[in-house]
């Protein structure tokens, strides 16, 4: 009874909590409540009963085996509970989504008792989750004559575990709650700093938005039984800045539906809308849930006579609203007209049939997108096993093909990497596409939940088709803590034996790597014609195209080696003109935004590919444009590269993967040696000329074309959060992109963070640089700001150490870090000094290291949302401005903004990121927007 003892004893410190038992995922704790159930006089066995019926997590948690043999038990009679008859013994066995319950009924199906063969196979019938294993002995069986696998196989083929399932309702009512004003960001639905309880979703559910809009909710649902909670971005994007799942499981939670009723704390299809919509990788992993996304489009740009935005003082659209959202509006989703109605559902108000495609709708039947995808596979196989044709249960895939027309780079890979088209078909923009995934990455804050979306659809091993897949230790390298300490190795443990190459070693035997998951992708990365699926919205590489996404989808890319997906439009965007030498090439980055909104009006990015034509910088540099088109609301980035340079990426490359093989990375599948092979492959090809680096098609078409002129970037360029704009909706975007001078050489800067996924080696000796000419300039460094200093791989500290830089570092450095000895606490103060950090994200991920509250930051990092990496005090917002290396450095020294003058002394004669466009190719300034 140890066990049962220690889980009391957690209940107790939970129920202090507000919280419930948590959901038992151990087979031995299982086991111990399986033997008090036996014994009818144990004291425990009501509540042992309880925890057995309704909070055992399924799939393929050892838990989950000790529930499912003792089922079978049950059924075959073996033991008796009397509150545990056979038909429900069965109903529970439904409910636990495959792994060892499927095993279990197969094996009730194949035996001798005719009467349970057939209920086992009734049940096996609505069950989607089968991996090889368990098709494989339905195939055997069929082939032995058996009969019940006969008929299992022909309910596979007419797909009857979906078309069974009851329709989606016609008509849904929704009461509307206003997340905030403005983009939401999934910061607040799933904060950062509350990463660690990810995986305990009660726990982690207590964080979404605040205490007082939860009781709000629950408020809205006890007036309105009859209709749903739409949780509203008003004025703004739902999603925006992450794939987050939890953040969809914590909507879920508030507003949605249980998934199971033996299962707790598990919920799905969440209904969310937003002004401007729903970021794109918010709305996918809204769909893994089955939930509805809309974009109300409730508030429409002011126009004037001719027909052209009215703007305010600030050149700004001024916005008028059709039709108002505000918290406790009640409409009515029509999901056969697909359009959203008033509360009578008769006035209409907006088109919704994005948000109800004929997919969108089936995932919302299918209780989410895994469903659907491991039915189609399920059919798939049922029909070849019968040698029969499977009847067209599904929605057809939709396929655009324009004769004539040209391929962008995306439709290139997605053509080369597609899986079920009819051979020497050409899809375009607008198709839905199944394609084979090559490189997948799981980060430690969402991993936990990721092993349980792998637990939960029963999957026990990485897919063979995927060429690599590595689980990061980043997110959580600043502070070794009891969270991290009890998260991390867990994780990692996994992960290792599914088959990933991880940061950390389980056995202990390499060095903990805490590398940003995202430049480890850019290595591992070695052929520009791959699908990169991650589990952050930063998987943006400069090689191949890659995809941020939720930890379920990344779930699914490591147990299928797929992904499925719309083929997106593209975004054609070159440059001309040349860039000045005392500007960085982040300034390259935010110009690329100002100019496109300056131009456009609109986000011509949002929810797109950026084709960025960037051929002459190695894909360390490169990657610091694809990785703000996440910023840049944009779906992906894809870096056209010139031949030279993609080699000499990719010998890169294939060194830093050779540095990982040599600390004894590698894996019992040698897939880093693999990844080397399949590089020396790619650049054979190059020098060959046999197939050089990506090119998109002279013909190809685009959503715009946008050239960006290097000659108006004069200045450095600074990403504001606007923090006390009069519209609320206009703060904390990354949108608004201002000169130094804005600032006039006198805005106060209270710390300096250079640091994050944005960073590479060059950032870091950059830093070594100005340290050297201020130091020549004054006789001294003096910072009158902390300046804190993450560098994003222990590959570049090695390197600058080998190079002599890491000595100017360390000879101004207050705080080193040191792997013997971490650091157990989050820093709470800071004084005027460097510090010299642990690689990893550190204050970008916000869910350790903060600034002070209130502070102003300038940092090179991605996020500027509210709280993330500064919060707010009683007396000041804060701040954290966006901007390249050597600003952030001046900076701290100054204690404030610098003037272009101080600016340019402190960089003169030092070679920042230069970059020149591509010769030989003018740039097409023709557009189709």
């Amino acid at each position: 009874m140890g066990l049962y003892t220690e889980y009391l004893n957690e209940i107790a410190t939970r129920r202090n909590q507000g919280l419930n038992p948590k959901p038992i995922e151990d087979g031995a704790l299982t086991q111990e409540i399986i033997d008090q159930l036996r014994d009818q006089g144990n004291e425990h066995r009501k509540a042992s009963l309880e925890f057995f019926i309704y909070n055992t997590m399924p799939g393929t948690t050892s838990a989950a085996g000790a529930k499912a043999r003792f089922l079978k038990e049950i059924i075959l009679g073996g033991a008796v509970v009397e509150e545990i008859s056979a038909d429900f013994a069965y109903e529970l066995l439904s409910h636990m989504k495959g792994g060892p319950s499927v095993e279990v009924l197969l094996d009730l199906a194949f035996g001798d008792n005719q009467a349970v063969a057939n209920k086992a196979a009734e049940v096996l019938k609505s069950q989607v989750f089968l991996y090889e294993a368990d098709t494989e002995r339905l195939a055997a069986a069929f082939a032995a004559g058996n009969v019940i696998a006969k008929d299992i196989l022909e309910s596979y083929a007419k797909a009857e575990f979906f078309t069974k399932l009851p329709d989606i309702e016609e008509h849904i009512k929704v009461v509307t709650y206003i997340a905030a004003e403005g983009d939401v960001s999934t910061d607040l639905l799933s904060p950062g700093n509350q990463a660690h309880s990810r995986s305990d979703r009660e726990l982690h559910g207590k964080c979404m938005i605040s205490e007082e809009a939860q009781a709000e909710i629950q408020a809205l649902q006890r007036q309105h039984p009859d209709a749903r909670v739409m949780l509203v971005a008003e004025k703004g994007t739902m999603g925006v800045g992450s794939s987050r799942m939890s953040g969809v499981n914590n909507v879920a939670l508030w507003t949605g539906k249980q998934a199971s009723p033996y299962v707790p704390f598990v919920n799905i299809a969440p209904i969310v809308g937003g002004t401007n919509g729903i970021s794109p990788i918010f709305l996918t992993t809204v769909g893994v849930t089955g939930g509805i996304g809309l974009d109300l489009k409730n508030w429409v740009k002011k126009l004037d006579g001719e027909g052209k935005p009215v703007v305010d003082a600030n050149g700004d659209p001024v916005l008028e609203q059709v039709y108002s959202v505000e918290t406790g509006t009640v409409f009515t989703i029509n999901t056969k007209t697909k359009k959203l109605y008033d509360a009578t559902g008769e006035k209409e108000l907006v088109d919704i049939s994005s948000a109800l495609t004929s997919p969108k709708v089936e995932f919302i039947k299918a209780g989410g997108s895994y469903a659907v995808v491991f039915g189609k596979k399920l059919q798939t196989f049922a029909a070849s096993t019968l040698g029969t044709n499977a009847p067209a249960v599904f929605a057809a895939s939709k396929e655009v093909s324009h004769e004539d027309q040209g391929l962008t780079a995306v439709e290139k890979i997605f053509n080369k990497n597609a899986v079920g088209v009819a051979p020497g078909k050409v899809l375009h923009a607008g198709s839905d596409v199944r394609v084979k995934v090559n490189i997948v990455g799981s980060q430690d804050t969402t991993g936990l939940m990721t092993a349980q979306e792998l637990e939960a659809m029963a999957a026990t091993v990485i897919s063979p088709t995927v060429d690599g897949a590595y689980q990061s230790g980043c997110h959580t390298a600043s502070v070794w803590d009891t969270k991290a300490q009890a998260n991390i190795p867990k994780l990692m443990s996994f992960m290792n034996k599914f088959g990933l190459i991880t940061a950390r070693d389980p056995k202990g035997v390499y060095h903990p790597m805490t590398d940003v998951i995202h430049k480890v992708l850019n290595d591992i990365t070695v052929d520009d014609w791959s699908v990169i699926i991650g589990g952050d919205s930063h998987t943006r590489m400069s090689k191949g195209v890659a995809f941020g996404a939720d930890s379920g989808t990344v779930a699914l890319a490591l147990a299928t080696g797929e992904a499925t997906m719309p083929i997106p439009e593209s975004v054609k965007v070159t440059f001309k003109g040349s860039l000045k030498s005392h500007m960085d090439f982040r300034d390259v980055v935010h110009a690329t935004q100002a100019q496109m909104l300056k131009q456009f009006g609109d986000n011509v990015f949002q929810g797109r590919v950026i084709e960025v034509h960037i051929g002459t910088l190695i894909a360390d540099q490169a990657f610091t444009f694809t990785d703000w088109t996440a910023e840049m609301k944009a779906k992906a980035s894809i870096c056209i590269s010139e031949d030279a340079t993609l080699i000499q990426s990719l010998e890169i490359s294939k060194s830093r993967i050779q540095i990982m093989i040599d600390k004894g990375m590698d894996n019992a599948a040698g897939t880093l040696r693999g990844l080397i092979a399949i590089a020396d492959q790619r650049i054979a090809e190059i020098k060959s000329g046999g197939k050089p680096a990506l090119q998109p098609d002279a013909n190809a078409k685009y959503f715009a074309e946008f050239v960006v002129d290097l000659d108006q970037i004069i200045e450095p360029m600074i990403a504001d959060p606007d923090v006390n704009n009069a519209d609320v909706s206009r703060r904390y975007t990354h949108d608004t992109i201002r000169p130094v001078s804005f600032y006039g050489g006198e805005k106060k800067v209270d710390l300096g963070f250079v640091g994050s996924c944005m960073v590479h080696k060059g950032d870091m000796k950059i830093v070594a640089q100005m340290l050297r000419n201020i130091e020549k300039q004054n006789g001294k460094v003096e910072f009158k700001a902390p300046l804190v200093i993450a560098p994003p791989t222990y590959n570049i500290v090695d390197e600058l150490k080998a190079e002599g830089d890491w000595e100017v570092l360390q000879k101004y450095a207050g705080f080193e870090f040191d792997d013997s000895a971490p650091k157990s606490t989050a820093r709470t103060q800071y004084e005027n000094t460097l510090y010299l950090e642990r690689p990893g994200c550190n204050l970008c991920m916000g869910n350790q290291e903060k600034a002070g509250k209130g502070d102003t930051v300038m940092a090179t990092s991605t996020r500027l949302f509210k709280g993330r990496v500064v919060e707010d005090s009683d007396e000041k917002k804060g701040e954290s401005l966006l901007a390249s290396t050597p600003v952030v450095v001046l900076a701290t020294v100054l204690g404030r903004t610098p003037n272009i003058a101080e600016y340019e002394a402190a960089v003169e004669g030092i070679n920042l990121t230069s970059f020149a466009p591509p010769l030989g190719k003018p740039p097409v300034t023709a557009s189709h927007h």
